[in-house]
């Protein structure tokens, strides 16, 4: 087997290394997230999120992982979080503008219990120290709706 090497694509990711402050309306107006993204080796991005859910939830902890598998030409990786016992798996690709990564996954229906549903998540770099994240759940007419926004602020 032949050892990884990062690729072009992998740029994108490298970008998002550094720790960064989180905030959204979602999570209510005092509540502040930690992100430490770390590179291992510019093939694999690890980003560890901590902070506190809305309305009393309690600590939470995420792990996001990403890379570029250039076998298969996807930006792959996984999610997890110790609010939920589910473990999400994606697949996606970065936008022509170079701006946007979109992932995409199944999970359980946040709507119908028991079933699952299709997601989209996506990053969106406005600048090097600024960008979104939001996800989004495919309606039965193929269209994606927005149930979520984060702004991530670059701190270091």
């Amino acid at each position: 087997m032949e050892l990884a090497k990062p690729q072009a694509e992998h740029g994108f990711l490298e970008r998002m290394v550094g720790i960064w402050e989180v905030s959204s309306p979602d999570m209510g107006s005092d509540e502040k997230w930690v992100e430490v993204v770390r590179s291992l080796h510019g093939i694999w991005f690890v980003a560890e999120g901590n902070g506190n859910m809305p309305q009393g939830g309690g600590a939470a902890t995420t792990m996001l992982t990403l890379g570029y598998d250039p076998a298969r030409g996807k930006y792959v990786g996984s999610w997890i979080g110790s609010m939920m016992a589910y473990l999400w798996v994606y697949e996606g690709e970065v936008s022509a503008d170079g701006t946007t990564l979109s992932l995409y996954t199944t999970g359980p229906d946040f709507a119908e219990p028991g079933k699952t549903g299709e997601y989209r998540e996506q990053i969106i770099f406005k600048d090097d120290d600024h960008r979104t994240f939001n996800s989004s759940a495919k309606q039965p007419d193929g269209t994606w709706k927005q149930f979520m926004e984060a702004q991530y602020t670059r701190k270091r």
